[in-house]
């Protein structure tokens, strides 16, 4: 199968005929934490909704591992090892903590793997082995971020794909959630991050990628894109 690198190769997305990526290529190499950077509108989630094979590109390729995951459809691609954060958090509000985490192992059988799993959820979060039987909506929205990570983590995941991370959340959870990003890919995860957030994200990430109106502008190891002038001038001022 491969080193389980994701490669995206010359990809294009289209909704309604008018392209939103527009030959974006861009390697997340293993044991890392790969960031996609960009504002609001330039086509992060599509990228992300390419890889998982929610929207199909019209063109390019995408590999995981060596295998062609292109337009595959999402369980398919989720059982390669690929696991998402979506934006937003997106818990389910009526389930408790502990159900909302099994959700995530719904692929796994094994009662034994599901318990393992939980605990070391509970280990990477104990606020949320605090709340293990609280309704998902009566989290707050920093908690509820951590258990939508935590679900994610339940697939045990080669690779985690995180989509906006602080989005809505106070300075304190960013900062936290930031560390649990870090603390989960020393564990073994690979990360593709991706975010606004660009001062937080170069700082705990190994490579990046800049996105502008559907192409990649910029790439490069965090110092090197903190020093791009064109990277400056869009996200620092």
């Amino acid at each position: 199968m491969g080193d389980k690198t994701l490669d995206i190769e010359n990809v294009y997305t289209a909704y309604d005929k008018a392209d939103v990526l527009e030959g974006v290529s861009l390697s997340v190499r293993p044991g890392r934490i790969t960031c996609l950077l960009g504002s609001n509108g330039v086509g992060k989630t599509t990228l992300i909704r390419s890889i998982l094979g929610l929207t199909a590109p019209r063109e390019g390729r995408i590999t995981f591992g060596g295998r062609d995951i292109t337009g595959m459809s999402t369980h398919r691609v989720i059982a390669t090892g690929i696991a998402c954060i979506p934006e937003g958090r997106k818990v389910f509000p009526k389930l408790t903590v502990t159900e909302n985490l099994r959700i995530g192992a719904y692929q796994v059988k094994a009662e034994a793997a599901i318990r393992e799993r939980m605990n070391e959820a509970y280990e990477i979060f104990p606020r949320l082995a605090e709340r293990r039987s609280q309704l998902a909506g009566t989290l707050s929205g920093g908690e509820q971020a951590m258990l939508s990570i935590g679900r994610g983590l339940m697939s045990s995941p080669d690779l985690l794909l995180i989509d906006e991370p602080s989005l809505g959340l106070s300075p304190l959870f960013v900062k936290e959630n930031f560390n649990v990003i870090q603390r989960i890919n020393e564990r073994g995860v690979t990360v593709f991050l991706v975010e606004q957030n660009v001062r937080q994200t170069l700082a705990i990430s190994h490579y990046g990628y800049v996105l502008g109106k559907g192409r990649v502008v910029a790439e490069g190891e965090p110092d090197t894109l903190t020093d791009n002038e064109e990277v400056n001038q869009a996200y620092f001022g």
